[in-house]
C-alpha cells in the first residue's frame, strides 16, 4: 500500500477516468444498439451493462496491481458489433451459453501459451502500424468536429497546446475541464436527461444450442482474439511493456465465464483506451503508469454500480466534446505508433500497408480492419523480405 501511495499521481488517475469516459461514450453505444435489435427488457440491459462494467473494472484493477503495468480491460467492442445482427436470432439464454463457450475457448488459447508465441514473432513495425491505424480515426475526428462545433473544439485544442507547453502532465485534464465549461456556457449540456438509479443484476440461466454456439460463440471468440487482444498487446508492446499475455487472457476469460449469466458477452484486453493509459500523458515514468489501470478499474466499478444511469450521463455530453477529448488524449499514442512503424527502413512498406488497411475501417468475412491489417502486413513482410533474406544467405554462402 505504501508503494501505491508513492506512485499515485493525478495525471494517471485522470488518464484512467478519460479511458472510462471514452469507453462509455463510444463502444457502449453498440451494446445499446444490440440490445435494441434483440428487444431486451430494460432490466436485462441494465444487468448487461452492470456485468461488463464490473467485470472490466475488477479484472483491470487486479491485473494492473499484480503485473505493475497499465492493463486496461473492457468489453468486446467487435463482439458487441457481431451481436447487433446475431442476437435477435437466438434467445438470451442461448446467447449466454454461447458467451460461456467463447470465454472458455479464449481461456484455452491463453493458458496454452499459443498467444504469447504469436506476439513474440510479430514484427514490431507491423504491431506499431496496426496501433496507429486503429487510432487514426480518433485523431481525424478531432478536426472533422470543428465544422460542427468550432468554438468548443477549438477551445479544447487551444487548451491542449497551452498546457502541453506549460505543464504537459495536466494537458488532458485541462482539455476535459475546458470542454465541459465551454459546453455548459454554450448551453450544450443536457442536464435534464440525467437520472440516478442503481443497477440490479438479473441472473439468466444458460441454455446450450449448437446454432448459438456456432453462430455466436465461436465467432465471438475469434473477433475478440483478433480484434481486441492482438491490438491490445500491440499497444502494450509499443509502449515498452513486455507483460505476458497468458495471465491477461486467463483472468479476463475466467471473469467472462462468471459474469456471462448476468448478460456479459465478454470483456478482454482493451486497445484504444489502453493507449491513453500506457502513454506519457499518464505519467512520465512507465513504472508508475499502472496507477492509471487501477484508477480505470475503480471508475468502471463505480459507474457500473449505477449502470442504469450511464446512458443518460453520456447523452448529456455533446458528441463533439467526446470526439475532441479522445483525439487529443491519443495524440501521444498515435505518434508512438507512427514512429515505430517507420523506424526500420526494411519494414516500412509492410508497416505502411498494415496502417492503410487498418485505418480504412474495412470489414471482410465478418472480421474487422485490425485483423486484416495484420494479415496484409504479414503477407507483405514475408513477400518482400523472404527473397532478401535468401539473397543475403546465398551471398554469405558464396563468400565462404
Amino acid at each position: 500500500m505504501e508503494s501505491l501511495r508513492k506512485d499515485c499521481s493525478l495525471s494517471a488517475i485522470v488518464a484512467g477516468l478519460i479511458a472510462v469516459i471514452i469507453s462509455y461514450a463510444g463502444p457502449l453505444i453498440i451494446v445499446f444498439q444490440a440490445a435494441r435489435e434483440a428487444q431486451l427488457a430494460p432490466a436485462e440491459v441494465s444487468s448487461w451493462i452492470w456485468a461488463i462494467s464490473i467485470g472490466s473494472g475488477v479484472t483491470g484493477l487486479l491485473l494492473s496491481w499484480r503485473l505493475r503495468a497499465p492493463v486496461i480491460t473492457a468489453w468486446s467492442t467487435p463482439g458487441a458489433a457481431l451481436l447487433v445482427s446475431m442476437l435477435p436470432q437466438v434467445s438470451l439464454a442461448e446467447a449466454v451459453g454461447a458467451y460461456i463457450v467463447a470465454a472458455l475457448v479464449i481461456a484455452v488459447v491463453g493458458l496454452s501459451g499459443a498467444f504469447d508465441r504469436l506476439m513474440s514473432r510479430l514484427p514490431k513495425a507491423i504491431a506499431a502500424a496496426m496501433l496507429a491505424g486503429i487510432l487514426f480515426r480518433f485523431g481525424a475526428e478531432l478536426f472533422t468536429s470543428i465544422k460542427l462545433q468550432p468554438t468548443l473544439v477549438l477551445a479544447m485544442f487551444a487548451s491542449y497546446l497551452l498546457f502541453k507547453r506549460l505543464s504537459p502532465r495536466y494537458a488532458i485534464l485541462s482539455v476535459l475541464l475546458v470542454g465541459c465549461t465551454v459546453a455548459g456556457l454554450l448551453g450544450q449540456l443536457n442536464a435534464s436527461a440525467l437520472t440516478l438509479a442503481l443497477a440490479e443484476p438479473v441472473f439468466i440461466a444458460p441454455q446450450w444450442s449448437w446454432h448459438a454456439i456456432v453462430n455466436i460463440g465461436l465467432p465471438l471468440a475469434l473477433v475478440s482474439l483478433t480484434g481486441q487482444y492482438v491490438p491490445g498487446m500491440a499497444v502494450m508492446r509499443s509502449a515498452g511493456y513486455t507483460t505476458p499475455a497468458r495471465p491477461i487472457l486467463a483472468v479476463t476469460a475466467i471473469g467472462s465465464v462468471l459474469l456471462a449469466p448476468f448478460g456479459s458477452h465478454g470483456f478482454n484486453l482493451a486497445a484504444i483506451t489502453a493507449a491513453i493509459c500506457t502513454g506519457r500523458e499518464a505519467h512520465e515514468q512507465p513504472g508508475k503508469r499502472y496507477i492509471a489501470g487501477i484508477a480505470c478499474g475503480l471508475f468502471y466499478i463505480l459507474m457500473g454500480t449505477f449502470g442504469a444511469t450511464l446512458a443518460s450521463v453520456f447523452a448529456a455530453l455533446p458528441r463533439e466534446l467526446i470526439a475532441a477529448l479522445a483525439g487529443l488524449a491519443l495524440f501521444g499514442a498515435i505518434m508512438t505508433g507512427m514512429a515505430g512503424a517507420m523506424a526500420d527502413e526494411k519494414q516500412r512498406e509492410p508497416a505502411l500497408i498494415t496502417f492503410l488497411v487498418t485505418a480504412s475501417g474495412m470489414s471482410f468475412l465478418g472480421l474487422a480492419a485490425a485483423f486484416w491489417g495484420l494479415i496484409f502486413g504479414l503477407v507483405a513482410h514475408w513477400a518482400l523480405n523472404y527473397s532478401r533474406q535468401r539473397k543475403a544467405a546465398g551471398a554469405a554462402a558464396g563468400v565462404n
